[in-house]
């Protein structure tokens, strides 16, 4: 059975206690904002008939999440409505745990609702919190990765080592991307020295090029959610980016990509992990 929760830095709210253990909070019938985000398209109109689609951006999540909240007495009631409070008043991470135990989640923020009726008995109350997710996919806390090159004798300990030949002075390799989510996902991508220009190329045949050097034993890591290209120490090596960068995405589903880097020893490696995403849990 799906698992609903928010969770802070300090407390865990789970939303299928009343379910579970005859006390606590409970998400009630009347959840909105779980399906398909709202979009903003663009269009083009010209002197002629009607217009022709430009594009479209994914607007922000609005969900509504009505609670049921029943203490022990009265003075449990107050805790429970106490630790509510607290936990709305900053991000949260709204959670879902599928049936295969997988969790999604997205942080929000309260916008509205909260109101009780104090007039209810002694032991519950009622109430709608209505949050917002800026980021309106959720995504996944496991981690996808696939790995170009490394010394082949450690690849029983790298998750899901691509197959590829590693030449004496560079690694060319194609990786399997897999997906499992339903929306593009951003991939991390992490360069271990020694190696100078790197490329890497998406299914599409987008390239992403960075043509700096890496000594042995150091580290880049290309964030393409973030747009970010930092070494192992946090210096900014983004100025070795090459001309028009697409910080691609990896799409949904099974994909190849090709990954170069130059000047390369059985030490070097890249590897690229993701989080896959999903339009919508159930």
């Amino acid at each position: 059975m799906t698992q609903l929760r928010l969770e802070t830095a300090r407390d865990v709210l789970d939303l299928n206690g009343v379910a579970d253990s005859g006390y606590g909070f409970q998400a009630t019938a009347g959840l909105t904002g779980f399906g398909l985000p709202a979009v903003s398209a663009q269009w083009l109109e010209g002197a002629g008939d009607g217009a022709r689609w430009r594009g479209q951006r994914v607007l922000s999540r609005d969900i509504d999440i009505p609670l049921d909240i029943v203490g022990h007495d009265r003075s449990h009631l107050r805790e429970l409505v106490s630790r509510l409070a607290r936990a709305v008043a900053d991000e949260m991470s709204l959670v879902i745990i599928d049936d295969e135990e997988v969790r999604w989640s997205t942080a929000v923020y309260r916008i509205g609702g909260g109101d009780i009726d104090l007039a209810g008995t002694q032991h519950d109350v009622q109430t709608v919190i209505t949050v917002r997710a800026a980021d309106p996919y959720f995504t996944a806390s496991t981690v996808s990765t696939q790995t170009v090159g490394g010394d082949q004798g450690a690849a029983s300990l790298l998750s899901s080592l691509a197959a590829v030949p590693l030449a004496a002075s560079q690694a060319i390799g194609e990786i399997t991307l897999e997906n499992s989510g339903d929306a593009p996902a951003y991939p991390v991508w992490e360069v271990h020295g020694p190696g100078s220009n790197l490329e890497v190329v998406s299914p599409t045949g987008e390239a992403l090029t960075w043509n700096g050097r890496l000594l042995a034993g150091e580290r880049l890591i290309v964030d393409t959610r973030q747009g970010t290209v930092t070494d192992h120490a946090g210096a900014n090596r983004y100025t070795d980016v090459g001309t028009a960068p697409r910080f691609w995405t990896v799409p949904a589903g099974t994909t190849t990509a090709t990954v170069r880097l130059l000047d390369t020893t059985a030490a070097s490696k890249v590897v690229c992990s993701w989080r896959p995403r999903k339009w919508m849990v159930i």
